[in-house]
């Protein structure tokens, strides 16, 4: 007999203990508020590149007004100079482009923003094309209807391929600097932000498209707000500066770069400035090809908005969305910071 066994009334006493350590608590990491698992938080992101942005600018400017005392910006009875004009938009074009340099370092997330990936000339190039035909096509309908009147060459000879190159260089730098200030790291930031957004909210797959759409509708917002300072802007001007935005964005989420659109930003503009003399959103420049002036009812003509105060742009702009679709490589835009580069699968990142 085993002398040994517990009696009924005896607990039977455990040789190991099985208990089960909860977890230590996390502790709170201020640094969280500011890095996500994808890195640096898209809010944070924007706010920094903003803050970037505006340092430049204000820099830029306190050295042109020393440089330049008494400069002023131009109005609707006043034609923008080639000096005005490339000083203003180099100092945009670097300010943009300095402030995504920096981001990107920051970032490290192995993008260019839309400025590098493939085929930058051949979208540029294509770009530039497309602007020319479709400010062409426009001024073409608006001369034909009769509301426009082309009264003739206001330079001549060697004047035409002096002023031509200089302020197609000055418009390039027009593109360079709005497209990438508006749908540039502020566009891929703003998508990654919302993409994750809409995931957590909604777990859709279609998270990146939501949140891409949604950053482009806000920034062609702010697109637009920042032409209604331009002399001689109409509501039609203003809401084909909108149209215009989620144009150019629709070319940024095909292809994954800013190139076309800053091609045909610049060859657009050139074209109205220079090429047929017309008023851009308000605004004309000196030394341009040609004299003309609206004729009939400004929502028809542009009045002194220029051709995009015609109801006839959102036709041309229809136009140039099937150019979009039909023409341009179809690449995958993401807002993924595991990309190695501007092109690749989506992915939701951390906001």
């Amino acid at each position: 007999m085993n002398t040994d066994a517990p009696s009924p009334s005896q607990p039977l006493v455990p040789t190991e203990s099985h208990s089960v350590t909860e977890p230590p608590p996390q502790n709170f990491s201020f640094s969280k508020l500011f890095v996500g698992k994808e890195g640096l938080r898209a809010g944070w992101g924007v706010l920094i590149f903003i803050a970037l942005f505006v340092a430049f600018m204000s820099i830029a400017m306190a050295i042109n007004s020393k440089l330049h005392p008494g400069q002023q910006r131009p109005t609707s009875t006043t034609l923008i100079s080639l000096s005005f004009g490339y000083v203003q938009e180099s100092m945009l074009a670097a300010a943009a482009l300095l402030s995504t340099w920096i981001m990107s370092k920051i970032e490290r997330r192995g993008r260019t923003y839309g400025v590098g990936g493939r085929s930058k000339l051949s979208l540029f190039l294509a770009g530039l094309l497309s602007g020319l035909v479709l400010i062409s096509l426009l001024v073409f309908i608006l001369w034909k209807s009769g509301l426009l009147v082309i009264e003739g060459s206001l330079i001549f000879g060697s004047d035409i391929f002096r002023y031509g190159p200089l302020w197609l260089f000055a418009f390039f730098l027009v593109g360079l600097a709005e497209e990438s200030l508006t749908r540039g790291y502020l566009l891929y930031t703003l998508t990654r932000g919302l993409a994750w957004f809409y995931q957590y909210l909604f777990k859709t797959r279609h998270s990146n498209a939501l949140g891409f759409w949604t950053a482009a509708v806000i920034l062609s917002v702010i697109f637009f707000l920042g032409h209604t300072g331009n002399p001689g802007e109409s509501p039609v001007g203003l809401l084909s500066v909108f149209a215009a935005g989620m144009f150019f964005s629709l070319s940024v989420w095909r292809t994954g770069s800013l190139w076309w659109a800053i091609g045909m930003h610049a060859a657009w503009d050139w074209g109205q400035s220079f090429l047929f003399g017309v008023a851009d959103s308000g605004l004309m420049v000196q030394h341009h090809l040609l004299g003309t002036h609206p004729a009939g009812k400004p929502v028809f003509s542009g009045g002194t908005t220029g051709p995009e105060g015609s109801i006839y742009i959102l036709g041309v702009l229809a136009l140039g969305t099937l150019i979009i679709v039909f023409t341009l490589p179809k690449r995958q835009y993401i807002a993924a910071s595991a990309a190695a580069s501007d092109i690749a699968q989506p992915a939701i990142a951390s906001a």
